[in-house]
C-alpha cells in the first residue's frame, strides 16, 4: 500500500527582487523515504526548502503537512510542527558550547529558574555519542574544526524531535568514515518512518542513501523519479541540460617541468616523521589520504597559518627556514607569486560585504599605499568574469548573493589577476554543483598548462585522482606514498594509508 505524503507543496512561487527562484514548484515527501533534491547552485533547492522551514515566505503556491494546509511564518513554528533543518550555511554561534547551541531557544531550567547546563551537556553527549562523536559538550564551537562545526549541527536537526528533516549538503565537510556514520543514522531516521530530505551534489552519496531524486532547473520542476530507474550521467544530464561526457578535463601530456615549491624535512610535531614535497610548473599535485592526517596542516606551514616543529619550504629556489612567521607568512609567499585558497571560503577567502568587484581586485589595491576605487581595475574584472565564466548580473553586486560556485570563482580569480603562479588550493568544489565543478577543474587545468602549478587538498579522493598529475598520500602527519595520478585507485590510495 502506498503512503500518503507527509508533506504536499503544490505550485510553490517565490521571487527575489523581480527575479523568480521558483516558479510553480512541486514536491511531496512520504513518510519512511531518503528524497534527494537535486539540481545546480541557483536552481531553486534551498528555496524551496526555506519555504518548507518557514525561513521564507512564498508569493504563491500551497505547503500541506499531514492533509492540513499550513503556512510556517517562522522557523520555530516550523519546528513545532516537525520540521528541522541543517543548513549547508553554518548558524551555530562560536561562542557557546556544543550544548548551549544543540539547546539554544530550549533550554531547561532548574527549579531556582536557572539554565541547566549539566543536563544540557548530559543530553548533547548522548546525541554526540550516537553519531559516534567523542566531543567535550562543553567545548566551544569557535575551537571546533570546520567537520566537527558541520556534525554538530546535523545532531541538532537529528536530535530535535521532527517527522521531516532536511540535510542541505550535510556531508560537504566530512570526510568518507563520518558519511558512514552519518549515513546510519539516516537510515535510522526511515526506520523511523520520517521523512529526510538529502541536498548533496555528491553522486555516489545520492545513489547509496535516497529512495527518490527531483531535479530542479532555473526555479522549475525537471522530473520526480526513482532513484532505481535513473544513472548518474543521466541525472547530470537533467541537472544541467547537457551530457557531462568528460567530468575531468584531459591531463597534459607535456615533460616534468623546473620545480617551483619544494618542501624538505618537514616535520608537523616533534615525534612526527619528515615529509619531503615537490611541485613542477605546469603540474596538480594532490595530497590524498584520510581526514585528520596532517594534509591541511602541512599546506598551511607553507603560508604561516601552522607552526611545524621543523623543516624547510623552497619557491622557485629562495628558501625559508620553518615555521614562518604568521602575520608574514602568507604576504611573503604571495610576493613570490604564491596564492593560497582556504577551504573555508567564507569565513576565511571572501569578504562578503563587499562586491564581487572588490573581492576580485582587493589583491592589486594592497600593492599601493593608498586604495584605488575598483573602477581603476574595471579591465580586470571583465576579463576575469568573462575568462572564469562567473555568473553575475553586475561586478558591483555583493558577493554573498552569488552561487558557491561562482564565490569559489570569484576567490580563484583574485589570485589570477595578481599573476600568481603556484596556487594551493583546499577543497576547490567543496558546496560547489556539478556543473560548477567542470567549469572549476577546466580553469586549473587551463592554468597548469599555461604554466601554473597546483596543490590540491580534497576529501573526494576521485577529485583528486581525476584533476591531478601526481599524489602524495599522508598518513600519521608524514607522506607515506606518492603514485601519479593516471594510474591511482582510490584502493591503492586507501591501502598507503592504512598500511603505511
Amino acid at each position: 500500500m502506498t503512503l500518503q505524503p507527509l508533506v504536499e507543496m503544490t505550485s510553490i512561487s517565490k521571487s527575489f527582487g523581480g527575479i523568480a527562484a521558483l516558479e510553480n514548484v512541486d514536491f511531496q515527501l512520504r513518510p519512511g523515504s531518503v528524497h534527494a533534491l537535486m539540481g545546480e547552485n541557483g536552481a531553486g533547492k534551498s528555496t524551496l526548502m526555506k519555504v518548507l522551514a518557514g525561513v521564507v515566505q512564498p508569493d504563491g503556491g500551497m505547503v500541506r503537512k499531514n492533509g492540513q494546509i499550513v503556512r510556517f511564518a517562522s522557523p520555530r513554528a516550523a519546528l513545532d510542527a516537525g520540521v528541522s533543518t541543517v543548513f549547508q550555511e553554518h548558524s551555530l554561534l562560536p561562542n557557546l558550547s556544543i550544548a548551549e547551541n544543540m539547546f539554544l531557544g530550549k533550554e531547561p531550567v532548574t527549579r531556582i529558574g536557572t539554565t541547566d547546563k549539566a543536563w544540557m551537556e548530559r543530553k548533547a553527549e548522548e546525541v554526540l555519542c550516537g553519531l559516534g562523536l567523542e566531543l567535550d559538550p562543553a567545548t566551544l564551537v569557535g575551537n571546533l574544526s570546520i567537520a566537527e562545526r558541520q556534525f554538530v549541527e546535523i545532531a541538532r536537526g537529528i536530535s530535535a524531535r521532527a517527522d521531516v528533516v532536511i540535510l542541505d549538503e550535510p556531508t560537504a565537510a566530512l570526510n568518507a568514515a563520518d558519511v558512514e556514520v552519518l549515513n546510519a543514522q539516516i537510515l535510522a531516521l526511515k526506520r523511523q518512518q520520517k521523512a529526510v530530505v538529502y541536498i548533496s551534489h555528491r553522486m555516489e552519496e545520492i545513489f547509496k542513501i535516497c529512495d527518490t531524486i527531483t531535479v530542479l532547473k532555473d526555479g522549475r520542476n525537471v522530473d520526480t523519479v526513482p532513484v532505481s530507474s535513473i544513472r548518474p550521467r543521466q541525472l547530470i544530464a537533467m541537472m544541467v541540460g547537457r551530457e557531462l561526457s568528460e567530468l575531468f578535463p584531459p591531463r597534459s601530456d607535456r615533460t616534468e617541468g623546473d620545480v617551483v615549491l619544494a618542501i624538505d624535512g618537514l616535520q608537523l610535531t616533534p615525534d612526527a616523521r619528515p615529509s619531503s614535497i615537490v611541485l613542477r610548473r605546469g603540474e596538480i599535485v594532490a595530497l590524498a589520504g584520510l581526514e585528520g592526517q596532517g594534509q591541511r596542516e602541512l599546506v598551511r606551514s607553507i603560508v604561516g597559518e601552522y607552526s611545524p616543529h621543523d623543516g624547510k619550504v623552497a619557491v622557485r629556489g629562495r628558501e625559508f627556514a620553518l615555521p614562518l612567521a604568521e602575520q608574514l607568512g602568507i604576504r611573503e609567499m604571495q610576493a613570490l607569486g604564491l596564492g593560497f585558497v582556504p577551504e573555508d571560503r567564507k569565513l576565511e577567502g571572501l569578504f562578503l560585504d563587499l562586491s564581487l568587484a572588490h573581492n576580485l581586485t582587493i589583491g592589486l589595491h594592497s600593492r599601493h599605499f593608498e586604495l584605488k576605487p575598483a573602477a581603476a581595475h574595471r579591465e580586470v574584472i571583465a576579463n576575469s568574469m568573462k575568462s572564469l565564466s562567473i555568473k553575475a548580473a553586475r561586478p558591483s553586486m555583493p558577493v554573498n548573493a552569488l552561487s558557491g560556485g561562482n564565490q569559489q570563482k570569484v576567490l580563484l580569480g583574485r589570485y589570477l589577476a595578481l599573476g600568481a603562479d603556484i596556487l594551493i588550493i583546499e577543497e576547490p568544489t567543496r558546496g560547489v554543483d556539478v556543473g560548477a565543478k567542470a567549469e572549476i577543474y577546466k580553469i586549473l587545468r587551463d592554468y597548469a598548462n599555461a604554466g601554473g602549478s597546483v596543490v590540491v587538498l580534497s576529501r573526494e579522493t576521485l577529485e583528486l585522482i581525476g584533476l591531478c598529475d601526481r599524489l602524495y598520500v599522508v598518513h600519521d602527519k608524514h607522506v607515506v606514498a606518492e603514485m601519479p595520478g593516471k594510474s591511482a585507485t582510490e584502493h591503492a590510495i586507501l591501502e598507503a594509508a592504512l598500511h603505511s
